[in-house]
């Protein structure tokens, strides 16, 4: 059993990261539903929060099914972050998580996110009074630098453990790398290896197959995998591990009917929390994931992008199972 605070979850949890603009609502459904032990919101702007934001408010939506739950936080403002963390909690999470490994433009030129492995004091303080904030179960996601001349995670994980944070789960890249080339699982090793670490340790990056789970798994002692970008149009794979864990063998693709099924909820569950606009137009993104490795499947894809109603896509999905009758040979999507 691994143990967040008061938190259990079962032996190697998997958990789902939190994506901007993908880990919403109706994504988390579909993913708990996949065999996710522990999900995040998108991750939410302080600003945002302490100011009323819409978009910032409605992204605190929980549902009790996908307990536990996580609302993650970023921002460069340590007052901001404290004040974010209390509106947080009232929304009643099982956990609040810090954002301090986005490398995109938009928030590490912000000083927040990825920007803060420039300034580990300032992260720290940051981290400290967010633990003060809240009564819940803080916990860290970051990466192993801002660059490869500041790999300095094994020293940050003892510090923010030090301060009180419950668990840390490391991307294995640099802020500079982005999302590029393959992440450096070594240092995250490390990092559990350390004598001085009693928290659980998650790994994330790369991901994409439950051989590599459970190769990681045994090669770098964690406590559990996040997985990220390998679930998007493939929220089962959460089972696919589960299952590769208890009998070592590889479940096959789901069929076209099992694919059609969870679109459908998925898409329901997209109307009713967006709206139907919203709803539909924010599916449309999800579409040439979930039917990755269907034959000749574009002509589809186009109708289905191009359908306004639910009524509509229902028919041609509808067409897309008659169509291919059960029996094709679907192909592992490959993620990076």
């Amino acid at each position: 059993m691994v143990k967040i605070g008061n938190i259990e979850l079962e032996d190697f949890p998997l958990l789902l990261a939190p994506m901007e603009d993908v880990s919403d609502p109706p994504f988390r459904a579909v993913c708990k539903a996949g065999g996710a032990d522990l999900m995040y919101t998108e991750f939410i702007s302080s600003e945002g929060l302490i100011r009323h934001a819409a978009k910032s408010k409605q992204k605190l939506d929980i549902f009790e099914y996908e307990r536990p739950i996580g609302i993650q936080l970023f921002g460069g403002n340590v007052d901001s972050m404290r004040e974010a963390a209390e509106i947080a909690a009232a929304a009643n999470p099982d956990l609040i998580d810090i954002n301090y490994g986005c490398p995109v433009k938009a928030v590490a030129c912000k000083g927040a996110g990825a920007a803060l492995l420039q300034d580990i004091p300032k992260m720290v303080r940051m981290t400290e009074e967010v633990v003060k904030a809240t009564s819940l179960p803080v916990t860290v996601k970051t990466r192993l630098g801002w660059d490869d001349n500041t790999r300095n995670i094994v020293e940050v994980a003892e510090r923010l453990q030090d301060i009180g944070i419950k668990a840390l789960s490391i991307h294995g890249r640099t802020r500079v790398q982005m999302y590029k080339g393959s992440a450096d699982w070594t240092l995250i090793g490390k990092v559990k290896e350390n004598p001085r670490m009693h928290i659980p340790i998650f790994g994330n990056g790369d991901i994409d197959s439950p051989q590599k789970a459970v190769e990681y798994k045994n090669r770098y002692g964690v406590d559990g995998v996040m997985i990220g970008r390998a679930s998007i149009g493939a929220p089962w794979v959460f089972n696919e591990i589960k299952h590769y864990l208890k009998t070592g063998e590889q479940l096959s693709p789901p069929d076209m009917n099992e694919r059609v099924r969870i679109v459908r909820q998925h898409l329901d569950f997209s109307i009713r929390w967006k709206g139907g606009k919203l709803g539909i137009f924010e599916m449309r993104r999800h579409y040439t994931n979930y039917f990755r490795g269907t034959p000749d499947f574009k002509p589809f894809r186009t109708r289905l992008v191009e359908a306004d109603t639910q009524e509509e896509i229902n028919q041609i999905l509808d067409t897309v199972i008659e169509t291919y009758n059960l029996n094709i040979d679907f192909v592992h999507p490959t993620f990076y």
